[in-house]
């Protein structure tokens, strides 16, 4: 049976509304100021709730739409397969970074968590 011979009541929905979690998650992305990044813990943290895998599913379906070169893993490496991209987006922003050394993989650079992690201060009044 196919579902335009279905009845109204019984086809499934189909919307492109974006979950809760999800939009939340996003909100917090948004405000990350240009040159300053947050991990997927920090911003699970952030919202109180749900953790690192749960931000970074929510980056990997629905990040396009924001800054999301500013969220990312704790230990400063660059996103597997959008290194150069986000690289360009860091330059641009003058994000602190690690220079690699020639025995680094690919020669890229880390992020340098110390100077570029941001802790939300100044935006305490959007936090949810």
């Amino acid at each position: 049976m196919s579902e335009q011979s279905l009845p109204d009541d019984a086809r499934p929905e189909y919307t492109d509304a974006v979950p809760e979690y999800a939009e939340r998650v996003l909100g917090v992305a948004e405000l990350i100021p240009p040159g300053r990044v947050m991990t997927y813990g920090d911003v699970a943290e952030w919202l109180d709730e749900g953790g690192p895998r749960q931000v970074g599913r929510v980056m990997a379906l629905y990040g396009g739409a924001v800054p999301w070169w500013r969220v990312v893993r704790a230990d400063g490496r660059l996103l597997p397969g959008h290194e150069l991209r986000a690289l360009e987006n860091y330059r641009a922003e003058g994000t602190p970074l690690k220079e690699a050394g020639r025995a680094a993989e690919g020669h890229l650079p880390r992020l340098d968590m110390r100077r570029a992690r941001w802790d939300g201060g100044g935006h305490a009044e959007a936090h949810t």
